[in-house]
């Protein structure tokens, strides 16, 4: 890496970071009009390449979010494959990064929808606890639900809600928050869904629980974990279920696999990483990274020539 501070992608330039600047009375800044993706590149250092990882679909749950929020953006597709490989590629970046895709609105006012600008801001990013687990507990802030502001709208107004309920978590002595829904069911996490182990089976709350439809989590719904001979049922889990839980987990592309170790303060299993989570990471991990070649249409390598 020969810089310490990488260069944004900003509406079809590389700038430095000084530069990729937001009128203050932008509806983006004003009001949070934006939608984004938050996406992982993976060094792999046996290819000397850097593969980013599901970016169709990626920039397929970004349209959906920019339809719901009625602005478009002037680029196709493959014009953001590419915008996305030359941050990384002009960055010389051959490590571990994250990054995030955004649209805005650049004009002023509460119903402005345009002009609509994007930037790409590639940064390092730790894993999530440094991987050693979560205490958790159930937040007393409530999931936003579809009818108020669809947790489905991946813009970053609705992470007001997860900041509350990750202050107060803080403050309370835990590590993260487990949302609840308005019917009293598990939702999600501030950026991650969840997943737990009961009774030896894999669960996770339905997409109508207001979560967010997670890449992470149809990644191993419909491919991981069939290839490890696990089935995932997908039902309500109901608060006290958490408590007796065996094991769970966190999953999203910031949060990739990160252990759940206790909820409010009850211990799951032996209150350390388990088997089947161990098990999912190691999977997960290896896949996104290349070193499980299995599905390589996942991974867009950044430095030599593809087509896509």
């Amino acid at each position: 890496m020969k810089t310490t501070e990488f260069k944004i992608w900003m509406n079809g330039k590389l700038v430095p970071q000084a530069e990729a600047v937001l009128p203050v009375n932008s509806a983006a800044v004003f009001y949070a009009s934006n939608v984004f993706e938050g996406i992982r590149g993976y060094w792999n250092e046996a290819d000397d390449e850097l593969y980013a990882f599901r970016l169709a679909e990626h920039f397929a749950r970004f349209r959906e979010s920019m339809k719901m929020m009625r602005f478009t953006i002037p680029y196709q597709d493959l014009d953001l494959y590419e915008a996305v490989r030359q941050v990384l590629r002009e960055n010389e970046a051959r490590e571990d990064i994250h990054m995030h895709l955004v649209a805005y609105v650049g004009g002023p006012g509460l119903e402005a929808t345009s002009p609509t600008g994007m930037y790409i801001n590639p940064r390092r990013r730790p894993r999530i606890g440094d991987g050693n687990g979560l205490n958790c507990c159930v937040s007393s802030w409530q999931r936003t639900s579809d009818n108020a502001i669809p947790i489905r709208l991946k813009c970053g107004a609705n992470y007001q809600n997860g900041r509350l309920a990750a202050l107060q978590a803080k403050a309370d002595g835990y590590d993260s928050p487990i949302f609840l829904n308005q019917r009293g069911t598990v939702a999600e996490g501030t950026g991650a869904t969840f997943f737990m182990v009961r009774k030896g089976k894999l669960v996770t709350p339905p997409v109508t629980s207001d979560i967010l439809e997670s890449i992470t989590r149809s990644t191993l719904i419909e491919s991981l974990c069939p290839a490890l001979s696990m089935d995932v049922v997908e039902r309500d889990i109901a608060r006290t279920e958490l408590y007796v839980a065996d094991e769970a987990f966190f999953c999203g592309s910031g949060y990739e696999i990160t252990p759940i170790l206790s909820v409010d303060r009850f211990p799951l299993g032996d209150g350390k990483l388990g088997p089947v989570t161990q098990r999912v990471l190691n999977t997960y991990m290896n896949v996104v990274r290349g070193t499980d070649q299995r599905f390589p249409e996942w991974r867009t390598p950044v430095y030599r020539p593809v087509t896509v």
